[in-house]
């Protein structure tokens, strides 16, 4: 096979077979992918193309993590298939190097984007801020296209089986995210998160022997200290936050009888509503309004835990707070500020006008 046109770009690579058809991973300077790879975006309707619409939400947060992570960032290959022409030379005619050679690809190809379009924009974005990433490479799978319709179920097959990990695992590996170091700091430094936590699942099965989620902590120690996924958490407000749950604990006997295996998790779960993740966040909502208002007794204060019939049956508090007319746990904000107002006024604090209003909504 012979080009056309005399300009080709030209990749080392590897070949390889999938499916009966060659493939070809090659690495690429950042700097070139937005101009060697096409996502054909608004121009034509979703029947007529192989991707889907490009969320201009993603894009930004894949661009600062590579800019904020210059030596440390992991960016995941780029699929793409070749329109035209692709001629593979390999190194050698045999033995193991015949795999290995040179990809040469006709400018005047267009190469489309398969999977990795945010990944593209974003790279797109970051080289042109941090002009030093674009020295860098990424991965790029190259198949030869095959038309719209194969490529488009190179789309659906790549993305059918794709499954975001559970937030509690992602908790637990993520070392960027100060809440996730938080999240990990109270699970070590708690002993009864400890011993009752999943750190995988975002959601427990009947049978779990785990009383709450790494998850639910993250969610719940966020609530208490008033953070947001991208703020700063320091050292002495994770001593604050563990100080605060190991404090919940000794005064939940529940949970202290979960801890000492005298009640199943299971029956914990199905009775009281302390024993799911609205609890926890509802406990670190009231939380914060305690630890502001009562800065030098706020742990004689939660005593009061002790106090509060957190039995799922007792409707006539819970319903509408914590459960929905059929009895299912809620998790909706509101429904957290709803339960949180039971504690709040258990532990003697005031409302703030936000939380007022909704107390106000739900009972006229």
């Amino acid at each position: 096979m012979s080009f056309d046109s005399e300009y080709t770009h030209k990749f080392p690579a590897v070949r390889g077979m999938q499916a009966g058809r060659p493939c070809y991973i090659a690495m690429c300077p950042m700097r070139l992918i937005p101009k060697l790879f096409v996502f054909d975006e608004d121009v034509v309707p979703p029947e007529l193309r192989a991707q889907r619409r490009l969320n201009e939400v993603r894009v930004p947060d894949i661009a600062h993590y590579l800019i904020e992570n210059p030596e440390s960032y992991t960016l995941s290959a780029i699929t793409a298939s070749i329109d035209g022409k692709a001629i593979f030379e390999p190194m050698t005619d045999t033995g193991p190097a015949i795999n290995l050679g040179l990809l040469s690809i006709d400018m005047d190809t267009q190469i489309l984007v398969n999977d990795g379009q945010h990944r593209r924009a974003a790279i797109e974005m970051a080289v042109k801020e941090a002009h030093e990433l674009g020295y860098d490479n990424i991965p790029v799978l190259f198949f030869i296209d095959e038309g719209l319709k194969r490529s488009q179920q190179m789309f659906a097959d790549l993305n059918k089986h794709a499954v975001r990990p559970p937030d509690s695992l992602s908790t637990l590996y993520d070392h960027r995210e100060a809440a996730s170091t938080l999240a990990r700091y109270i699970y070590d430094h708690v002993p009864c998160f400890k011993a009752l936590t999943d750190l995988e699942q975002n959601s427990l099965s009947k049978r779990s022997s785990k009383l709450f989620t790494l998850s639910a902590i993250k969610i719940a120690s966020k609530t208490l200290l008033k953070k947001g996924s991208k703020d700063r958490i320091t050292a002495d407000e994770m001593v604050l936050a563990a100080r605060y749950w190991e404090a919940v604990c000794v005064n939940m006997p529940d949970w202290q009888s979960a801890l000492k295996k005298s009640v199943t998790t299971c029956e914990l779960r199905e009775q009281y509503i302390h024993a799911h993740g609205l609890g926890l966040a509802s406990i670190g909502a009231a939380g914060a309004d305690l630890l502001r208002q009562y800065p030098d007794n706020w742990e004689e204060k939660l005593e009061a835990l002790n106090h509060i019939d957190w039995s799922r049956s007792n409707t006539t508090i819970w319903k509408g707070r914590a459960m929905d007319t059929r009895g299912v746990i809620s998790k909706t904000k509101n429904n957290t500020v709803l339960t949180a107002n039971i504690i709040r006024h258990a532990l003697g604090i005031s409302l703030n006008a936000d939380d007022q209003l909704i107390e106000d909504q739900f009972n006229s």
